[in-house]
């Protein structure tokens, strides 16, 4: 019998709705080209799941309400935590920080050697495209994703204020850029920075 090939996803399990739209948009900036399906309960995954996840980003509350299937799928499961709460044999992510610092250590998950988001390789993590940037505006990129201000990044570059400001205007239209974050997710992603450097 042939078996057809589905569509690569990533699994978001979340009884927090809002929690789980926030998870999606995020993973969805970092790798645009798996389909990310989020759930409510437990029960609606495992109906949905035919083999498609390669990852389950999960509650911690599902998770130990069903711990003997995440274990048996520890490679794929990553539990969403409040904190640094570790839970050993399987990935966890701490839900409570910034949008940057999750994506963070969401990178630094892939990173690390984990079979994490974009692992598979198929579902590598995007490169956009490094060259649309002039070097000028690489060397702005790298210090805005550094965390300098715009007066740092002048005296550091030994540029105007008024320079810097053009340059990130630029970078911002040419990157699509809506805020900081993206800048910094598209310097990680192509390697302009390294995770460690954040």
């Amino acid at each position: 019998m042939h078996k057809s090939i589905t569509t690569p996803s990533i699994a978001i399990a979340d009884p927090n709705t809002l929690s789980a739209i926030g998870m999606q948009q995020i993973l969805s900036e970092i790798i645009p080209s798996v389909d990310i399906k989020t759930f409510g309960t437990f029960n609606e995954l495992q109906a949905a799941d035919q083999g498609q996840f390669v990852h389950y980003f999960i509650a911690s509350r599902i998770y130990f309400e069903h711990t003997a299937f995440f274990r048996d799928n520890a490679h794929r499961s990553i539990v969403l935590v409040n904190g640094d709460m570790q839970i050993q044999g399987v990935a966890t992510l701490n839900v409570c920080q910034s949008q940057t610092l999750l994506i963070k250590s969401i990178m630094s998950l892939h990173h690390q050697g984990h079979q994490s988001v974009g692992h598979h390789s198929s579902h590598t993590l995007p490169q956009r495209n490094a060259s649309l940037l002039s070097p000028r505006e690489m060397e702005v990129t790298i210090l805005l994703a550094k965390g300098l201000i715009n007066k740092e990044i002048a005296d550091c570059l030994n540029i105007s204020i008024t320079t810097v400001i053009t340059h990130r205007k630029n970078i911002m239209e040419k990157l699509h850029a809506r805020s900081l974050v993206d800048i910094i997710l598209y310097a990680v992603v192509n390697g302009l920075v390294d995770v460690g450097e954040l």
